[in-house]
């Protein structure tokens, strides 16, 4: 068992044994990835839905690494597969683990540095499904998941929008995948 601090809440639903077992066995795998956790923190969380049948969860995960915590939290659009608690458990700690991975590359220099930003455009997303494919500047077609868009919302990008992007080093296993993406191009109202 974790040698760190854990802290598991829930928000706007019942505690259940069940569902902090499945986190605690999941915080578990992050540490005999990733042995310098300093603590973990996650709420899970039945969201408010008016005139829908079927609760949706969403789980925001806080680890304590040495620099800057890593946090997961749901943006992208919601997901009817988030319907089963489970689910929203195990898509957010896989959220967790690339976000993890990519600290760990940091922290031994195997990140690749570009001078510039890669460049792209989306090419075609799968919203419903969470996901989306880059299009870029060189012709290279990389995939990317709603977690990885780090300064907007998954639903604020279409095909055509222009991003920048990081891929991931032997992350994906048909292909390229990022593991950042950024919206450029678009300038949002100040207010």
């Amino acid at each position: 068992m974790p040698e760190f601090p854990i802290e598991i809440s829930f928000r706007n639903m019942d505690h259940s044994d069940y569902v902090e077992a499945d986190v605690r066995e999941k915080i578990a795998g992050l540490e005999r990835f990733y042995d310098r956790l300093h603590y973990c923190r996650v709420i899970v969380e039945a969201l408010h839905r008016r005139g829908h049948k079927g609760r949706l969860y969403d789980v925001h995960i806080t680890l304590g690494v040495p620099g800057p915590d890593i946090q997961v939290s749901r943006t992208g659009p919601l997901d009817h597969a988030h319907e089963d608690v489970y689910v929203a458990v195990r898509d957010s700690f896989q959220a967790a683990t690339r976000m993890l991975e990519d600290h760990v590359r940091k922290a031994r220099g195997k990140v690749k540095t570009h001078e510039a930003p890669l460049h792209g455009t989306v090419a075609r997303m799968s919203e419903r499904e969470g996901y989306g494919f880059i299009t870029t500047s060189d012709g290279l077609d990389v995939y990317f998941h709603e977690n990885s868009v780090v300064n907007g919302k998954f639903s604020d990008l279409e095909a055509g929008s222009e991003v920048n992007l990081v891929i991931a080093e032997g992350e994906g296993v048909d292909g390229p995948q990022a593991s950042t993406v950024k919206l450029i191009g678009k300038h949002h109202p100040v207010g």
